[in-house]
């Protein structure tokens, strides 16, 4: 993807929740000069990966299958200096715009359809010991309630209402077209993206990156790449 796209999409990510009235930090509007001010106070968010964050998982159309997401908080798996076993991110899924396939092997999450349009999730049985997909029913909780699915379920998500996705849950989402985009907010244990994805059909998590431009708002992934007080991994 290049620089220069990511700019503009995470403009238009800023600008969303500011029309949908989901303050985020002060950090979420910093430019280079403003991060070079703070970096030595800012090792958390370096270290857990705060911020900005925009795929579009390998492919070569981010409207078509991509994700924009800010991650408000984090914590490490058996650290002490980051004890927080919880995270939290918000993200904005635009109409038809697919998140592929996946599952985590340890994170437990809610995903909350926070406002906006109607979010669309197909849901399959993982067996997350063998990195596959299996067939038969499987339970879920949705608005807090039971319900049990087949492979390939729809379940959606009106504002206000949320799922409960175990390692179990495979899933594959995005908004319904001739609703709008979702805000969509995700409360779940620490978040790992570089060791707890499994993508079911191969697309990689990050995205090359090509520089065409001086970044803009800069994204979690690539603050170690502008930025050296980044580049220490407490």
């Amino acid at each position: 993807m290049k620089r220069s796209e990511i700019n503009a999409r995470l403009l238009e990510g800023a600008k969303f929740f500011e029309a949908m009235h989901f303050l985020l930090p002060p950090f979420a509007a910093y430019r280079l000069p403003q991060w070079r001010e703070v970096a030595d106070r800012a090792q958390e968010i370096f270290d857990l990966q705060l911020g900005w964050d925009l795929t579009a998982f390998g492919g070569d159309d981010f409207y078509k299958q991509g994700l924009l997401l800010f991650t408000l908080r984090n914590g490490r798996v058996g650290s002490a200096q980051y004890p927080k076993p919880y995270a939290e991110k918000i993200m904005m899924v635009r109409e038809n715009q697919i998140t592929p396939r996946h599952f985590h092997w340890h994170k437990r999450e809610d995903i909350i359809n926070r406002g906006g349009g109607k979010l669309v999730i197909e849901l399959y049985h993982a067996d997350p010991e063998h990195n596959t997909l299996v067939e038969g029913s499987f339970p879920i909780h949705v608005n807090g309630m039971p319900r049990t699915l087949d492979p390939g379920d729809k379940v959606i998500l009106a504002p206000g209402e949320s799922v409960c996705l175990e390692p179990i849950h495979a899933h594959l989402f995005y908004a319904e077209p001739g609703f709008g985009p979702v805000l969509a907010g995700e409360v779940s244990a620490v978040n790992d993206d570089n060791t707890d994805n499994c993508f079911i059909d191969g697309v990689p998590r990050f995205d090359p990156v090509e520089e065409d431009v001086e970044p803009d708002l800069i994204p979690a992934a690539d603050y170690a790449r502008f930025l050296p007080e980044a580049r220490h991994d407490a």
